[in-house]
């Protein structure tokens, strides 16, 4: 196998699915790729580094998503982006978390720049569409952490590893209760956000008109 950057990445977000973030080792990766862990280090200088770099290729099938054209409705663009990136954090085993305090890059700073540009040509104020991406991707990250936690929780109570299924929810001091739907339960907090953006929108317009 040609190693490169590009492949170590991929090879570590398979690892990632296989064995979740807590077990992510270079000494494991090294193995898996057929080399000496010392040869990671001319790619990535840590496992920060490379955790990093895989946070960010995860986010790919979002990042590379169209972006908003003028003449798009900027609520249903809002809902769409939002469950894209949902969508993609649900991609990979423990991806909420790794994908967590992980600033954006260059590239993603464009497209988060287009995408303010289209909300305020759409009449949203700055500071509400600012402070609605914000609290929508906060929420997103949140709620796709609950889930994937409940998950691996579900998988572990069955013996088992990895993402999928349905499984019970145990408190330490609470009986086995069986899991929310996290899907309607992360529609009904989205539709809250762009209820509220919505309202404030509607109520600036009033006031300039």
């Amino acid at each position: 196998m040609k190693m490169n950057r590009e492949t170590v990445v991929g090879e570590a977000l398979d690892l990632l699915d296989e064995v979740g973030l807590d077990a992510v080792s270079t000494r494991q990766l090294a193995k898996r790729l057929g080399v000496e862990q010392p040869s990671l280090y001319y790619h990535f200088r840590n496992k920060k580094e490379l955790l990093g770099a895989m946070a960010q290729a995860a986010m790919d099938p979002h990042a590379t998503a169209p972006l908003p054209a003028p003449e798009e409705d900027w609520r249903a663009w809002f809902l769409e982006n939002t469950r894209s990136f949902r969508r993609t954090l649900l991609l990979r085993r423990d991806g909420a978390r790794l994908h967590a305090g992980n600033a954006p890059g260059g590239g993603d700073l464009d497209r988060i720049a287009h995408k303010m540009a289209f909300l305020l040509a759409a009449g949203v104020p700055e500071r509400d569409a600012q402070m609605a991406m914000l609290a929508a991707s906060r929420f997103t990250v949140g709620s796709a952490l609950e889930e994937q936690a409940d998950t691996e929780q579900a998988n572990t109570e069955r013996g088992g590893t990895g993402q999928g299924g349905t499984g019970h929810d145990v408190g330490a001091d609470h009986p086995v209760v069986p899991l929310i739907d996290h899907e309607s339960a992360f529609e009904a907090g989205l539709a809250l956000i762009l209820d509220g953006l919505t309202h404030r929108v509607e109520g600036t317009a009033g006031v300039a008109g």
